[in-house]
């Protein structure tokens, strides 16, 4: 009867292993939907402000700057709030909710420059207040040993909405004879959509599974920085800061593309859905890959496959080569790097500090690699592409090696207490 009942319980170990559980499928579908959603405007963008608006480069350039640059600033308040209490749900359903209401924003902004700014602005914001509390629960929902597997998933699903997304804008556009409204009022109902599948399928506090610490009382103080107090969490807070702050931003990537391939600007808004398409086929096999050998090496060799592309623009000649090799790289770089970065930091958090931890690295890193892609656009304008290249190289290598020595290499499976 003992050997039945532990054979049993074996092959249920090994079935619930084998499986990503139905909160992290949730809020992957949350996650595809609201992508959708999101995409469907970011790609009209560009066409609505300068062609539709008639803006100048000067106020298209504050708008862009403000929809990519506000995220990181409301992150730690995310993560905090969500904390206190355990209120993940809560939070990243507001966070999605204020997403979905900033498209009915940009309708009822007639053009105006100061509405549109605040509409996004409250983009920005709800993905920022989101973004901590969601990748929490997706950490308290999956067994320590399937992370990799669980952020796998999810970030495929989110990537398959991302290619989605503009696909079924640029079809609304061809339908509707360019009437940029009709995209908006749909992005809303497929935003909304996303907040009523968060509300009906994914778990609150009281569903997360028993293996996991219960989250601190309502009124329980949780500091913003109290995670870098943890050495292994300091750890991969620095790694990822230093890896951060020598990664330049992809559309330089698709600059220096463009200009050594010398091919129709047309087809530059092409050039990130070969990435991304890299990155879903490859997102669920370099998650179950970190869980199986350690997330560290895959992480490490998501950097390895960035500096390679970067050393391909520098080195290879005009070709398809050049184009199709930096393309994948990049797509591998996302692929190992973005969800198993967060599996790697899981565990080294504490439940009670699970969201504002994430949020602190998620917002140290964003921060790095905006001071990188401003340092390399410095370095372009004062000395050129190449030297500015050969810099990056150099400066990715660096960080490589300094992160190599720094994370963990045994990853401590169950978080504390």
């Amino acid at each position: 009867m003992y050997l039945a009942t532990t054979d049993a319980a074996a092959t249920a170990t090994r079935v619930a292993r084998g499986r990503v559980g139905g909160p992290v499928l949730a809020l992957g579908a949350v996650s595809l939907v609201t992508d959708i959603s999101s995409e469907m405007v970011t790609a009209v963008l560009p066409l609505y402000f300068v062609l539709q608006l008639g803006l100048s480069p000067l106020q298209f350039g504050f708008l862009d700057g403000l929809y990519n640059g506000v995220t990181a600033l409301v992150r730690l308040l995310g993560g905090h709030a969500a904390d206190r209490g355990g209120r993940h749900k809560l939070v990243a359903g507001s966070g999605y909710a204020l997403s979905a209401l900033s498209r009915l924003g940009l309708l009822l902004a007639g053009g105006g420059t100061v509405g549109i700014g605040a509409s996004l602005a409250a983009d920005r914001i709800g993905k920022g207040v989101r973004t901590a509390p969601r990748d929490a629960l997706i950490s308290l929902s999956a067994p320590p040993d399937a992370l990799g597997r669980a952020f796998g998933v999810h970030r495929a699903m989110d990537t398959t909405g991302a290619l989605l997304g503009p696909l079924a804008a640029f079809a609304l556009l061809w339908l509707t004879a360019d009437a940029y409204d009709a995209v908006f009022v749909v992005s809303f109902c497929v935003g909304l959509l996303g907040v009523l599948l968060l509300i009906a399928f994914v778990p609150g506090r009281a569903a997360l599974p028993v293996h996991q610490p219960v989250p601190p009382a309502p009124g329980q103080r949780v500091r913003l920085l109290a995670p870098l107090r943890d050495p292994a969490f300091r750890r991969v807070f620095t790694a990822a800061a230093l890896l951060g702050s020598a990664t330049i931003g992809d559309a330089f990537l698709y600059l220096l593309l463009q200009r050594r391939l010398d091919f129709a600007v047309s087809w530059f808004p092409l050039l990130p859905l070969g990435a991304a398409a890299v990155y879903l086929l490859l997102a669920v096999p370099a998650g179950r890959l970190g869980d199986r050998i350690g997330r560290r090496v895959p992480f490490l060799c998501g950097h390895a496959a960035l500096l390679t592309g970067y050393l391909l623009l520098a080195t290879t000649g005009a070709g398809p080569v050049l184009l199709v090799g930096v393309l994948v790289l990049l797509g591998v770089f996302y692929a190992a790097t973005d969800g198993v970065l967060m599996a790697l930091a899981g565990p080294v958090l504490p439940a009670a500090r699970r969201a504002s931890g994430m949020a602190l690295l998620q917002t140290g890193q964003a921060l790095c690699r905006l001071l990188a892609a401003a340092g390399f656009g410095a370095a372009w304008t004062l000395w050129d592409a190449r030297p500015a290249l050969i810099a990056a190289i150099v400066a990715l290598a660096s960080a490589l090696t300094a992160a190599v020595v720094l994370l963990p290499r045994t990853e401590r499976a169950p978080a504390r207490k």
